[in-house]
């Protein structure tokens, strides 16, 4: 046997030892190496476990990942399941981020709605207090016994800025007329004037111009004033819905499946700790929110549109400058009738006849022959802001600046979620330490572009409640458009010669800036029908005359 051995050993060649050598080492190496590239399903069990679910779930080894729906089919740490775990944390995950990355733009939107309103009513309020106040301690008596006249014209001025189907140019027209009646009332207090005989005095308010120039200029200013004011409170409103509405909708499954994969995929791989890849992450948000991005150019153009009527608010249309002197001008209106008092009474009676006399003395009425007090607008110190916290001109200059911010809000959507703090690796387009969604490496798939008309239609459908949105932001910038050139779109058709008003946003007013300031007037043919015309002047109402003069003396701030 010895012998035989030692034949065969004779026999062996040097090369055959060192092959055999060989083969024995890669023997023993072939399972150190698949040892190596073996995942690590406990570290995916901790991790998976960290997120506050039940290690039970884990798969104990690595699978072929051929039942997986939504990360790639691979060899895998996961099972269906897990899947279905990512996929409802994920699409909880995507709320959040959209909630969180609107916040700042819904916030601005609604406080902005509350300062703008809360500031155009109280200005409202204000104003109706200063008159009612003024008025009372300098007119006292007949202001009492008419107050129901002014108080009509503010209640409507309210009632057209909160909404109210009102033809701001019909009600000024109206409040006119009875001022005129009651007036003519007062000036005219011994002849019996009746329902018939008023309604004949109104059909010449055109023509007599009882209040010169100031119903024509006063009704341009405020339609315009109340125009632009109204609609831009509006416009807000539209935008926090808009902005609510957009941020709320919800995500497609095809989104819910990218999403998914962008940030829990890795989890199965082992890579907990990865990121996603920049690039990836604009991939895949651009995709699930296509339909906000189709959204932008809508809202870049009604962004626009609320910019141009914030300057009519701080210039031509400032509703502030209009309303707060406006006690001034119809005092001013008020004198201009008692200047010229003689003459209209002679109109009046060329046109309707003379009323019968009403048996009542000139001092039927016991007027005190002087007024304490002097009648002045608010001081400025004294300005409707205590709600609001600031003056008009700094609210539309502060609202500006965040409007302007926010023009291309949807659009930079994407963006604004990848830079967020967690969301998305920092490393840019080069980077290989991130996830790309199948494994560590740089993601190389070029992004997509804003939309979904040009993305994958499963991963965007068209959303319903984003076309409505789009729409409501079209019929809004609508109502800003009429609202920038003073017109009211409701009441476009109610007068053809002045400017429009009404429940919307305005109406052309082709010759709101020509004032006719001359009223007709004729001279009485003799003497003697002076004298009657100017026997119906009682001693309050020259009083009032006198009064208004100094009322005056701040005419058209």
């Amino acid at each position: 046997m010895t012998r035989i051995c030692r034949g065969i050993k004779q026999q062996i060649s040097p090369e055959l030892v060192m092959f055999a050598a060989l083969c024995a080492l890669l023997v023993l190496r072939v399972p150190v190496a698949a040892d190596l590239n073996a995942l690590n399903c406990s570290q995916v069990k901790d991790a998976f476990t960290a997120l506050g679910y039940s290690p039970d779930s884990v798969p104990t080894e690595e699978t072929s990942g051929v039942n997986l729906r939504v990360c790639a089919p691979q060899r895998s740490c996961c099972n269906t399941e897990m899947e279905e775990i990512f996929s409802r944390r994920s699409s909880r995950d995507f709320e959040k981020l959209m909630d969180d990355t609107s916040e700042e733009l819904r916030n601005v939107f609604v406080s902005g709605h509350k300062r703008f309103d809360d500031f155009f009513l109280e200005l409202l309020e204000n104003t109706e207090r200063s008159l009612n106040e003024m008025f009372l301690r300098t007119y006292g008596k007949p202001y009492l016994q008419n107050a129901e006249v002014f108080q009509g014209l503010f209640s409507e001025l309210k009632r057209y800025y909160t909404g109210g189907n009102v033809n701001l140019e019909e009600m000024l027209n109206d409040f006119w007329t009875r001022l005129l009646e009651r007036m003519f009332q007062l000036l005219n207090s011994q002849y019996l004037i009746t329902e018939d005989y008023l309604e004949c005095i109104s059909k010449y308010m055109e023509q007599l111009k009882p209040f010169g120039d100031v119903p024509k200029k006063l009704k341009s200013q405020v339609t315009r004033a109340f125009i632009a004011a109204r609609t831009f409170v509006q416009g807000l409103a539209v935008g926090r819905d808009v902005a609510n509405r957009v941020s709320e909708v919800s995500m497609s499954p095809a989104c819910v499946g990218s999403f998914t994969r962008m940030l829990y995929c890795s989890q199965c791989r082992g890579l907990s700790t990865l990121k996603p890849c920049s690039g990836y992450c604009l991939d895949v948000m651009k995709g699930c929110v296509a339909d906000q991005a189709d959204l932008d150019p809508e809202w870049s153009r009604y962004i626009d549109a609320m910019l141009l009527v914030m300057e009519r608010l701080e210039g031509p249309f400032n509703i502030e400058s209009v309303m707060e002197p406006i006690d001034v001008k119809i005092s001013e209106a008020i004198m201009n009738m008692q200047e010229n008092s003689m003459q209209l009474s002679y109109q009046v009676f060329q046109g309707c006849g003379q009323p019968k006399p009403s048996g009542m003395s000139r001092s039927a009425r016991g007027v005190p022959d002087t007024f304490s007090g002097r009648f002045s607008p608010y001081s400025p110190e004294e300005l409707p802001t205590a709600s609001a916290g600031t003056r008009l001109d700094r609210l539309v200059t502060d609202m500006k600046e965040k409007l302007k911010q926010f023009r291309k809000f949807w659009s930079s959507l994407p963006v604004s979620v990848c830079q967020g703090e967690d969301v998305a690796s920092t490393g840019g387009a080069e980077d290989e330490r991130c996830w790309n969604g199948r494994e560590q490496g740089r993601f190389v798939p070029e992004v997509q572009t804003d939309g979904r008309t040009v993305n994958d239609p499963d991963v965007s459908r068209p959303d319903a409640v984003v076309r409505q949105q789009i729409m409501a932001l079209r019929v809004m910038r609508n109502k800003l458009k009429n609202a920038y050139d003073g017109n009211d779109i409701y009441f476009q058709d109610s007068n053809e010669e002045s400017s429009g008003s009404g429940s919307g946003s305005g109406v052309t007013d082709s010759d709101s800036d020509s004032f006719v300031t001359d009223a007709p007037v004729q001279e009485p043919e003799n003497r003697e029908e002076e004298s009657s015309a100017s026997s119906s002047v009682r001693p309050d109402v020259l009083l009032l005359l006198s009064f208004s003069a100094l009322a005056v003396s701040d005419r058209w701030r």
